[in-house]
Protein backbone atom coordinates (compact mmCIF):
# COMPACT_ATOMS: atom_id res chain seq x y z
CA UNK A 1 0.00 0.00 0.00
CA UNK A 2 1.24 3.40 -0.97
CA UNK A 3 2.09 5.89 1.68
CA UNK A 4 1.83 9.70 0.92
CA UNK A 5 2.63 13.09 2.66
CA UNK A 6 0.38 15.85 1.66
CA UNK A 7 2.63 19.05 0.88
CA UNK A 8 1.41 22.74 0.67
CA UNK A 9 4.13 25.13 -1.20
CA UNK A 10 3.44 28.15 0.77
CA UNK A 11 5.74 31.24 2.10
CA UNK A 12 7.45 30.84 5.32
CA UNK A 13 8.14 33.94 7.29
CA UNK A 14 11.49 32.65 9.15
CA UNK A 15 13.33 31.98 6.38
CA UNK A 16 11.44 34.45 4.42
CA UNK A 17 11.31 32.13 1.13
CA UNK A 18 8.68 30.02 0.14
CA UNK A 19 8.79 25.81 1.35
CA UNK A 20 6.86 23.02 1.07
CA UNK A 21 5.24 22.08 4.75
CA UNK A 22 3.31 18.83 5.59
CA UNK A 23 -0.44 19.64 6.05
CA UNK A 24 -1.71 15.98 5.88
CA UNK A 25 -0.90 12.38 4.60
CA UNK A 26 -2.70 9.21 3.37
CA UNK A 27 -2.29 5.81 4.49
CA UNK A 28 -5.45 3.54 4.33
CA UNK A 29 -7.46 6.70 4.62
CA UNK A 30 -6.56 10.97 4.62
CA UNK A 31 -5.42 12.41 6.70
CA UNK A 32 -5.68 16.32 6.09
CA UNK A 33 -5.36 19.95 8.18
CA UNK A 34 -7.15 22.38 6.44
CA UNK A 35 -5.89 25.35 9.14
CA UNK A 36 -2.52 25.06 7.64
CA UNK A 37 -2.84 25.10 4.26
CA UNK A 38 -2.36 28.66 2.50
CA UNK A 39 -3.86 28.94 -0.77
CA UNK A 40 -2.52 31.23 -3.58
CA UNK A 41 -4.35 34.87 -4.45
CA UNK A 42 -5.06 37.69 -2.42
CA UNK A 43 -8.41 36.45 -0.94
CA UNK A 44 -6.55 32.96 0.17
CA UNK A 45 -10.04 31.67 -0.87
CA UNK A 46 -10.10 27.62 -1.38
CA UNK A 47 -10.27 27.31 -5.07
CA UNK A 48 -13.06 25.02 -6.67
CA UNK A 49 -12.27 22.02 -7.79
CA UNK A 50 -14.62 21.08 -11.44
CA UNK A 51 -13.88 20.40 -15.24
CA UNK A 52 -16.80 22.81 -16.08
CA UNK A 53 -18.55 25.93 -14.43
CA UNK A 54 -22.18 25.74 -13.73
CA UNK A 55 -23.77 26.71 -16.43
CA UNK A 56 -26.79 30.04 -15.83
CA UNK A 57 -30.31 29.75 -15.76
CA UNK A 58 -30.70 30.03 -19.55
CA UNK A 59 -27.75 27.53 -20.76
CA UNK A 60 -28.28 23.65 -20.63
CA UNK A 61 -25.06 21.39 -20.80
CA UNK A 62 -23.28 19.83 -23.86
CA UNK A 63 -21.97 16.92 -23.06
CA UNK A 64 -19.07 15.19 -25.36
CA UNK A 65 -19.29 12.39 -27.47
CA UNK A 66 -17.36 10.52 -24.95
CA UNK A 67 -20.97 10.95 -22.29
CA UNK A 68 -18.55 11.94 -20.08
CA UNK A 69 -21.15 13.95 -17.75
CA UNK A 70 -18.43 15.73 -15.15
CA UNK A 71 -17.35 17.73 -18.15
CA UNK A 72 -19.77 19.62 -20.17
CA UNK A 73 -19.69 23.28 -22.31
CA UNK A 74 -22.53 25.70 -21.19
CA UNK A 75 -24.58 26.86 -24.27
CA UNK A 76 -26.90 29.42 -24.21
CA UNK A 77 -30.86 28.95 -25.10
CA UNK A 78 -32.32 30.89 -28.09
CA UNK A 79 -34.85 33.57 -26.63
CA UNK A 80 -37.52 31.78 -27.83
CA UNK A 81 -36.91 28.50 -26.12
CA UNK A 82 -37.02 27.00 -22.38
CA UNK A 83 -34.50 24.53 -20.77
CA UNK A 84 -36.63 21.53 -20.79
CA UNK A 85 -34.01 19.82 -18.31
CA UNK A 86 -30.15 20.61 -17.40
CA UNK A 87 -29.13 18.83 -21.17
CA UNK A 88 -31.98 20.14 -23.54
CA UNK A 89 -33.42 23.55 -24.96
CA UNK A 90 -37.17 23.29 -26.49
CA UNK A 91 -38.77 25.91 -28.70
CA UNK A 92 -41.96 27.25 -26.87
CA UNK A 93 -44.04 27.48 -30.20
CA UNK A 94 -46.06 29.66 -31.77
CA UNK A 95 -47.90 32.14 -29.86
CA UNK A 96 -45.93 30.91 -26.80
CA UNK A 97 -42.60 33.14 -25.36
CA UNK A 98 -40.21 31.65 -22.20
CA UNK A 99 -40.29 32.97 -18.36
CA UNK A 100 -38.30 34.73 -16.74
CA UNK A 101 -36.41 31.88 -15.08
CA UNK A 102 -36.68 29.62 -18.55
CA UNK A 103 -38.09 27.38 -16.75
CA UNK A 104 -41.87 27.22 -18.67
CA UNK A 105 -43.98 28.72 -20.99
CA UNK A 106 -46.83 31.17 -20.87
CA UNK A 107 -48.82 32.76 -23.99
CA UNK A 108 -48.09 35.70 -25.16
CA UNK A 109 -50.74 38.51 -25.53
CA UNK A 110 -52.60 38.96 -28.64
CA UNK A 111 -52.09 42.15 -30.31
CA UNK A 112 -54.68 43.80 -32.51
CA UNK A 113 -55.10 47.89 -33.32
CA UNK A 114 -55.77 49.86 -30.30
CA UNK A 115 -59.01 51.49 -30.41
CA UNK A 116 -57.34 54.92 -28.49
CA UNK A 117 -54.20 54.47 -30.82
CA UNK A 118 -53.47 57.06 -33.37
CA UNK A 119 -54.06 54.30 -35.90
CA UNK A 120 -57.46 54.19 -35.16
CA UNK A 121 -58.56 57.53 -33.67
CA UNK A 122 -57.81 59.22 -37.36
CA UNK A 123 -59.70 56.94 -39.38
CA UNK A 124 -62.47 57.38 -36.86
CA UNK A 125 -62.56 60.90 -37.00
CA UNK A 126 -62.37 60.88 -40.89
CA UNK A 127 -65.00 58.36 -40.92
CA UNK A 128 -67.51 60.25 -38.57
CA UNK A 129 -66.85 63.99 -40.39
CA UNK A 130 -67.78 61.66 -43.47
CA UNK A 131 -71.27 60.00 -42.13
CA UNK A 132 -72.49 63.53 -41.24
CA UNK A 133 -71.77 65.00 -44.45
CA UNK A 134 -73.55 62.20 -46.21
CA UNK A 135 -76.06 62.39 -44.14
CA UNK A 136 -76.56 65.91 -44.14
CA UNK A 137 -76.83 65.61 -47.78
CA UNK A 138 -79.16 62.31 -47.31
CA UNK A 139 -81.43 64.96 -45.38
CA UNK A 140 -81.35 67.66 -48.10
CA UNK A 141 -82.29 65.33 -50.98
CA UNK A 142 -85.24 63.98 -48.92
CA UNK A 143 -86.36 67.62 -48.09
CA UNK A 144 -86.42 68.43 -51.73
CA UNK A 145 -87.06 65.05 -53.07
CA UNK A 146 -89.42 66.27 -55.79
CA UNK A 147 -87.70 69.27 -57.13
CA UNK A 148 -86.86 69.68 -60.77
CA UNK A 149 -82.96 69.96 -59.72
CA UNK A 150 -82.83 66.38 -57.26
CA UNK A 151 -84.80 64.77 -59.82
CA UNK A 152 -82.44 65.94 -63.04
CA UNK A 153 -79.41 64.45 -61.17
CA UNK A 154 -80.65 60.85 -61.10
CA UNK A 155 -82.43 61.01 -57.65
CA UNK A 156 -82.60 56.90 -57.12
CA UNK A 157 -79.16 56.75 -58.20
CA UNK A 158 -77.53 59.55 -56.28
CA UNK A 159 -79.53 57.83 -53.13
CA UNK A 160 -77.86 54.52 -54.07
CA UNK A 161 -74.72 56.06 -54.37
CA UNK A 162 -74.89 57.99 -51.26
CA UNK A 163 -75.83 54.13 -49.51
CA UNK A 164 -72.84 52.95 -50.44
CA UNK A 165 -70.96 56.42 -48.92
CA UNK A 166 -72.40 55.38 -45.57
CA UNK A 167 -71.30 51.85 -45.97
CA UNK A 168 -67.65 52.55 -46.28
CA UNK A 169 -67.68 54.86 -43.52
CA UNK A 170 -69.65 52.10 -41.61
CA UNK A 171 -66.92 49.25 -42.61
CA UNK A 172 -63.91 51.50 -41.40
CA UNK A 173 -65.32 51.26 -37.51
CA UNK A 174 -65.68 47.18 -38.88
CA UNK A 175 -62.00 47.20 -39.78
CA UNK A 176 -60.68 48.46 -36.68
CA UNK A 177 -63.07 46.29 -34.84
CA UNK A 178 -61.06 43.27 -32.76
CA UNK A 179 -61.06 40.00 -35.00
CA UNK A 180 -63.59 37.61 -34.91
CA UNK A 181 -65.57 35.26 -37.25
CA UNK A 182 -68.16 37.76 -37.23
CA UNK A 183 -66.19 41.18 -38.13
CA UNK A 184 -63.98 39.31 -40.56
CA UNK A 185 -66.73 38.26 -42.59
CA UNK A 186 -68.32 41.38 -42.65
CA UNK A 187 -65.07 43.27 -43.23
CA UNK A 188 -64.42 40.96 -46.52
CA UNK A 189 -68.20 41.14 -47.72
CA UNK A 190 -68.51 45.11 -46.85
CA UNK A 191 -65.59 46.34 -48.51
CA UNK A 192 -66.50 44.96 -51.98
CA UNK A 193 -70.43 45.53 -51.38
CA UNK A 194 -69.73 49.09 -50.08
CA UNK A 195 -67.56 49.95 -53.62
CA UNK A 196 -69.61 48.09 -55.70
CA UNK A 197 -72.74 50.49 -54.52
CA UNK A 198 -70.50 53.19 -55.31
CA UNK A 199 -68.76 52.48 -58.18
CA UNK A 200 -71.92 50.87 -59.93
CA UNK A 201 -73.90 53.87 -59.51
CA UNK A 202 -71.40 56.30 -61.02
CA UNK A 203 -71.00 53.75 -63.93
CA UNK A 204 -74.68 53.55 -64.46
CA UNK A 205 -74.69 57.22 -64.46
CA UNK A 206 -71.78 58.02 -66.55
CA UNK A 207 -73.18 55.45 -68.96
CA UNK A 208 -77.05 56.87 -69.18
CA UNK A 209 -75.06 60.32 -70.39
CA UNK A 210 -72.93 58.65 -72.29
CA UNK A 211 -75.58 56.58 -74.48
CA UNK A 212 -77.81 59.80 -74.72
CA UNK A 213 -75.42 62.32 -76.07
CA UNK A 214 -74.40 59.28 -78.42
CA UNK A 215 -77.82 58.54 -79.98
CA UNK A 216 -78.87 62.56 -80.02
CA UNK A 217 -75.69 62.99 -82.51
CA UNK A 218 -77.41 60.25 -84.66
CA UNK A 219 -80.74 60.43 -84.95
CA UNK A 220 -83.71 61.83 -81.79
CA UNK A 221 -84.97 58.54 -80.82
CA UNK A 222 -84.83 58.43 -77.60
CA UNK A 223 -82.39 55.61 -76.16
CA UNK A 224 -83.50 52.39 -74.19
CA UNK A 225 -82.92 51.29 -70.62
CA UNK A 226 -82.71 55.26 -69.21
CA UNK A 227 -85.66 55.18 -67.38
CA UNK A 228 -85.09 55.52 -63.44
CA UNK A 229 -86.54 51.94 -63.09
CA UNK A 230 -83.84 50.80 -65.56
CA UNK A 231 -81.27 52.49 -64.17
CA UNK A 232 -81.82 50.97 -60.49
CA UNK A 233 -81.98 46.90 -62.39
CA UNK A 234 -78.89 47.81 -64.44
CA UNK A 235 -77.10 49.22 -61.03
CA UNK A 236 -78.44 46.22 -58.73
CA UNK A 237 -77.16 43.70 -61.49
CA UNK A 238 -74.20 44.80 -61.49
CA UNK A 239 -74.15 44.82 -57.33
CA UNK A 240 -75.23 41.18 -57.85
CA UNK A 241 -71.98 40.58 -59.52
CA UNK A 242 -69.77 41.50 -56.29
CA UNK A 243 -72.30 39.61 -53.82
CA UNK A 244 -71.99 37.02 -55.89
CA UNK A 245 -68.10 36.66 -55.69
CA UNK A 246 -68.13 37.51 -51.85
CA UNK A 247 -71.05 34.74 -51.11
CA UNK A 248 -68.08 32.08 -52.89
CA UNK A 249 -65.39 33.58 -51.20
CA UNK A 250 -66.67 33.17 -47.99
CA UNK A 251 -67.78 29.58 -48.69
CA UNK A 252 -64.73 28.58 -50.24
CA UNK A 253 -62.38 30.69 -47.60
CA UNK A 254 -64.73 30.40 -44.23
CA UNK A 255 -64.00 33.45 -42.10
CA UNK A 256 -62.03 33.06 -38.66
CA UNK A 257 -59.26 34.57 -37.15
CA UNK A 258 -55.40 33.44 -37.28
CA UNK A 259 -51.89 34.32 -35.49
CA UNK A 260 -49.83 36.36 -37.03
CA UNK A 261 -46.03 36.33 -36.16
CA UNK A 262 -43.70 38.64 -38.01
CA UNK A 263 -40.12 38.01 -38.98
CA UNK A 264 -37.47 37.96 -36.86
CA UNK A 265 -40.02 39.04 -34.04
CA UNK A 266 -40.95 35.91 -31.97
CA UNK A 267 -42.15 37.38 -28.87
CA UNK A 268 -44.99 39.56 -31.02
CA UNK A 269 -48.64 38.00 -32.08
CA UNK A 270 -50.74 39.90 -33.92
CA UNK A 271 -54.40 38.71 -34.10
CA UNK A 272 -55.63 38.65 -37.70
CA UNK A 273 -58.53 37.86 -39.82
CA UNK A 274 -58.14 34.06 -41.58
CA UNK A 275 -57.52 35.60 -45.08
CA UNK A 276 -55.26 35.68 -47.42
CA UNK A 277 -53.71 39.05 -47.65
CA UNK A 278 -53.52 38.09 -52.06
CA UNK A 279 -56.99 36.87 -51.82
CA UNK A 280 -58.26 40.15 -50.55
CA UNK A 281 -56.61 41.97 -53.62
CA UNK A 282 -58.07 39.59 -55.72
CA UNK A 283 -61.37 39.94 -54.27
CA UNK A 284 -61.64 43.78 -54.82
CA UNK A 285 -60.86 43.02 -58.89
CA UNK A 286 -64.16 43.36 -59.76
CA UNK A 287 -63.98 46.70 -58.13
CA UNK A 288 -61.16 47.45 -59.82
CA UNK A 289 -63.01 46.63 -63.17
CA UNK A 290 -65.42 49.11 -62.75
CA UNK A 291 -63.46 51.54 -61.70
CA UNK A 292 -61.66 51.49 -64.65
CA UNK A 293 -64.56 51.06 -67.10
CA UNK A 294 -66.37 54.72 -65.19
CA UNK A 295 -63.30 56.67 -65.99
CA UNK A 296 -63.17 55.44 -69.33
CA UNK A 297 -66.82 56.83 -69.81
CA UNK A 298 -65.80 60.13 -67.72
CA UNK A 299 -63.16 60.70 -69.84
CA UNK A 300 -65.71 60.04 -72.84
CA UNK A 301 -68.33 62.42 -71.56
CA UNK A 302 -65.62 65.15 -70.30
CA UNK A 303 -66.87 67.49 -73.41
CA UNK A 304 -70.53 67.62 -73.01
CA UNK A 305 -72.69 70.79 -72.64
CA UNK A 306 -71.90 72.89 -69.67
CA UNK A 307 -75.63 71.88 -68.60
CA UNK A 308 -74.57 68.83 -68.08
CA UNK A 309 -71.65 69.59 -65.85
CA UNK A 310 -72.44 66.30 -63.37
CA UNK A 311 -70.48 64.29 -65.43
CA UNK A 312 -67.19 66.80 -65.47
CA UNK A 313 -67.58 66.29 -61.35
CA UNK A 314 -68.06 62.37 -61.52
CA UNK A 315 -64.59 62.86 -64.19
CA UNK A 316 -62.44 64.52 -61.57
CA UNK A 317 -64.01 62.13 -58.67
CA UNK A 318 -62.92 58.90 -61.05
CA UNK A 319 -59.28 60.56 -61.42
CA UNK A 320 -58.96 60.94 -57.63
CA UNK A 321 -60.14 57.33 -57.02
CA UNK A 322 -57.50 56.37 -59.43
CA UNK A 323 -54.94 57.71 -57.66
CA UNK A 324 -55.62 56.38 -54.42
CA UNK A 325 -56.14 53.19 -55.40
CA UNK A 326 -52.81 53.53 -57.55
CA UNK A 327 -51.27 54.08 -54.27
CA UNK A 328 -52.34 51.61 -52.22
CA UNK A 329 -52.66 48.47 -54.37
CA UNK A 330 -48.18 48.69 -54.65
CA UNK A 331 -48.01 49.95 -50.69
CA UNK A 332 -49.94 47.08 -49.90
CA UNK A 333 -48.15 44.70 -51.84
CA UNK A 334 -44.54 46.05 -50.96
CA UNK A 335 -45.38 45.79 -47.56
CA UNK A 336 -47.13 42.07 -46.58
CA UNK A 337 -43.94 40.55 -44.76
CA UNK A 338 -42.25 44.04 -43.30
CA UNK A 339 -44.57 46.52 -42.20
CA UNK A 340 -46.77 46.92 -39.33
CA UNK A 341 -50.03 45.03 -40.07
CA UNK A 342 -52.44 47.68 -38.02
CA UNK A 343 -50.87 50.39 -40.34
CA UNK A 344 -52.26 48.57 -43.94
CA UNK A 345 -55.49 48.29 -41.61
CA UNK A 346 -55.01 52.25 -41.15
CA UNK A 347 -54.69 52.84 -44.83
CA UNK A 348 -57.40 50.97 -46.04
CA UNK A 349 -59.38 52.40 -43.44
CA UNK A 350 -58.35 55.84 -45.17
CA UNK A 351 -58.39 54.84 -48.47
CA UNK A 352 -62.25 53.93 -47.29
CA UNK A 353 -63.00 57.37 -45.90
CA UNK A 354 -61.39 59.49 -48.77
CA UNK A 355 -62.46 57.40 -51.09
CA UNK A 356 -66.02 58.12 -50.24
CA UNK A 357 -65.45 61.33 -49.63
CA UNK A 358 -64.40 62.19 -52.93
CA UNK A 359 -67.67 60.54 -54.50
CA UNK A 360 -69.74 63.02 -52.03
CA UNK A 361 -68.12 65.74 -53.73
CA UNK A 362 -69.84 64.50 -57.01
CA UNK A 363 -73.45 64.86 -55.22
CA UNK A 364 -73.11 67.71 -53.13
Amino acid sequence: MGRYNIMNFQWNETSRSYQYAVVGSWTDSLTIDTDKIVWAGQNREVPSSRCSRPCEFNEFKFVGKDGDTCCWACIKCQEWEYLKDEFTCEDCGVAMWPNADKRGCHRLPEQHINLVSVYALVPVILSCLGLIVTCIVIATFLKHNDTPVVMASGRELSYMLLGGCVLCYLVTFVLIARPSPITCAIQRAGIGLGFSVIYSSLLTKTNRISRIFDSARRSARRPPFISPKSQIVITLVLISIQVLFSIVWLVLERPGTRLYTPKNKRNEVILKCKTDDISFLVSLLYNIILIIVCTLYAIKTRKIPENFNESKFIGFAMYTTCIIWLAFVPIYFGTLNSFEVSFLITFLSICLSVSSSVRLHVEL
